[in-house]
């Protein structure tokens, strides 16, 4: 009987983790979505250049709607995530991902491709909030800083698939072979949605909406056994906690107390800064760099961009692996540093 018992328990820890695997993966297929409409553009811009004979002008358009629609999903989502649930969310973002592919992919002119990059863009602004809030919800205790982190591995191995796609795509002879690195964004949203389906919502949403029942049942298949009730009475008492109104200071006001501005500004401000310091150029724009640094073919261009994509996805490994041994400050400022070093040598290349 011990036996037979240990055998049980260890089945049951099995299937737990498998359970978790799976919901975390699933989940991040948002995060591989992020990546692969952030750098899917780059293989197909030199292919619009010649094909439509578009301006530099009309290239940056198409390039930088995709971050209009961003700002305005990011800007909505925390309200309509707390409303409908993070799954709900999820689910619809998966069919805003699905016909911004089809409408770039099809677009007949330009005014509908600038305006299928704004709807891929709401999906990703909605996305870059949404999908790692689920997953640290729907993650347990103890492993839900490495799970959390999965979804930015995944967005890098996003902008690398984007890369390869639009490589084994391209073709010089066919000016028109760009519609197709846009329409293969429609498979992983399918599998996005229809693997949502399946997914519980997470346990704090469902207790916060009084359906604690429901939400116990999900802890039950997340948790380890021992750890659901302590797991259960934190989600209650921060979910009471933040229900109860703060005379002193009330609704948005609270992030503007003293106390917490200084941590605010900071991380408003290294969240800003990582992405002004023109990264995204370089994942935008490489094989038209490249282009212009004497790769002949549209095709060819695409190829060294892809070194790009291999290392972003190598260091962000790297990172994960280092930052709970090193600390985050010194990885912060290595990753500064390299990129403050990069960036100059590009540009005087």
């Amino acid at each position: 009987p011990y036996q037979r018992g240990r055998e049980i328990l260890s089945n049951s820890t099995k299937q737990r983790k498998g359970f978790v695997a799976v919901v975390a993966s699933i989940a991040a297929t948002g995060g591989l979505l992020f990546g692969f409409d952030t750098g899917v553009i780059s293989g197909a811009l030199n292919f619009l250049k010649d094909g439509w004979n578009l301006t530099p002008s009309e290239l940056e358009w198409v390039t930088s709607s995709v971050l209009v629609g961003a700002v305005l999903g990011a800007a909505s989502s925390g309200r309509i995530t707390d409303v409908f649930g993070r799954k709900k969310v999820i689910l619809v973002t998966a069919v805003i991902f699905a016909t911004g592919a089809i409408a770039t992919g099809l677009a007949p002119t330009l005014s509908i491709l600038v305006l299928g990059r704004v709807v891929i863009g709401i999906a990703i602004g909605i996305a870059s909030f949404t999908v790692p809030l689920y997953i640290s919800e729907i993650s347990p205790t103890q492993s839900r800083g490495a799970l959390v982190s999965l979804n930015q591995l995944m967005i890098t191995i996003g902008i690398l698939v984007s890369y390869v796609s639009d490589y084994w795509i391209a073709d010089d002879a066919n000016l028109e072979s760009w519609r197709w690195m846009f329409l293969v964004g429609f498979f992983p949203a399918v599998i996005l949605l229809v693997g949502m389906l399946f997914l519980p919502d997470t346990p704090r949403w469902l207790i916060g909406r009084q359906r604690h029942d429901e939400g116990l049942a999900v802890l039950r298949k997340l948790e380890d056994p021992a750890l659901v009730e302590s797991a259960y009475r934190a989600i209650r008492d921060g979910v009471s906690s933040n229900n109860t109104p703060d005379t002193s200071s009330p609704g948005a006001l609270n992030i503007l107390q003293p106390w917490l501005r200084r941590a605010l500004f900071i991380g408003i401000g290294i969240m800003f800064f990582q992405q002004f310091t023109g990264i995204n150029t370089i994942i935008y724009y490489s094989p038209v760099i490249f282009k212009m640094a004497g790769f002949v073919g549209n095709t060819e261009s695409i190829m060294p961009a892809m070194i790009v994509g291999v290392v972003n996805v190598l260091f962000t490994i790297v990172s994960m692996l280092l930052i709970d041994r090193i600390g985050r400050r010194p990885i912060y400022f290595i990753g500064m540093t390299g990129m403050i070093m990069a960036l100059l040598a590009l540009g005087s290349a």
